[in-house]
């Protein structure tokens, strides 16, 4: 399943419209590193540092991200279309988190004028190998080093779970054009409709504790219409399907951030067990599956 959330900065938080615009992608003030000192402290500090460094463990399964991990479907970029009114092509795109690229691809194959933002090292080296001309900032959501109103869409592709909202919203509508800037965040997530994938989340969080269920993507509306009341969210719902190999679904699987944290010798028996059970349940008894999205 791909859940998609967009909300349009007609209300933009308060920030006007930057004289800059026409000048595109600019850094303001952090430099191409993007870690800037923000003046915001907050109560919320602890908590961002701890999501930003779970983030960061992406790095050390890079590669295998950048293989296994699925895309996303035609039918959810037609949808961002849809709902922000305007194309993709000849939009300038903000892709936040991009991770290995997998988003940024399918903007800039749509011809979207893209930047990409990603703080890890190892994964802005695949985003760098397989777009080698897409911008490509070293930053962070909650704080990002582009000027005032130089975008038309800032995208979180499966990544703004990593964010601080209080501060990563209001950026996002800092850097978007008004009144038309939107902002749209989706992600992957196993169907629960589908018996064999409710099965493996339920086995995953018996056996690792503090597992996360994807709760943050049937959150973020709510999160977002919290921190400002002018916005109004809108979500989609689109189911599509890929078939993979179990190996590359078990790679899929070792990609998530909570198996990169833990580590290669602590994830590898998790791993192994998964690929008993996962076979046992296979619906099509044999070594392809069909893994239904949302």
């Amino acid at each position: 399943m791909t859940q998609s959330i967009t909300a349009h900065g007609d209300s933009a938080l308060g920030h006007d419209r930057h004289e800059d615009e026409q000048r595109g992608h600019e850094p303001r003030g952090h430099g191409h590193d993007g870690h800037g000192a923000d003046p915001r402290g907050t109560a919320t500090d602890t908590a961002a540092s701890h999501a930003h460094a779970h983030a960061l463990a992406f790095d050390s399964v890079a590669s295998q991200y950048a293989a296994a991990r699925p895309g996303y479907p035609a039918a959810l970029y037609d949808a961002v279309e849809e709902l922000t009114g305007r194309p993709l092509k000849g939009s300038r795109v903000v892709d936040v988190g991009a991770g290995t690229g997998i988003a940024t691809r399918a903007l800039h194959d749509r011809g979207a004028r893209v930047v990409a933002v990603e703080p890890g090292h190892a994964m802005a080296c695949e985003l760098r190998r397989a777009l080698p001309g897409v911008p490509l900032l070293r930053a962070v959501g909650d704080a990002l080093p582009l000027a005032d109103g130089t975008a038309d869409l800032v995208t979180y592709a499966q990544a703004w779970q990593w964010t601080d909202p209080a501060r990563s919203v209001p950026e996002a509508f800092r850097v978007l054009a008004r009144p038309h800037g939107a902002l749209a965040l989706w992600w992957n997530v196993p169907d629960p409709d589908t018996s064999w994938t409710r099965a493996q989340e339920a086995r995953l969080a018996g056996r690792l504790p503090g597992y996360h269920a994807h709760s943050v993507t049937t959150e973020a509306a709510r999160i977002i219409r919290g921190l400002d009341p002018g916005l109004a969210p809108v979500r989609r719902r689109l189911h599509w399907t890929r078939r993979v190999s179990f190996d590359t679904h078990l790679a899929n699987l070792g990609s998530r951030s909570y198996f990169a944290a833990m580590g290669p010798e602590a994830a590898a028996p998790v791993l192994a067990d998964e690929r008993d059970d996962s076979w046992s349940c296979s619906p099509t008894g044999s070594s392809k599956r069909r893994t239904r999205w949302i």
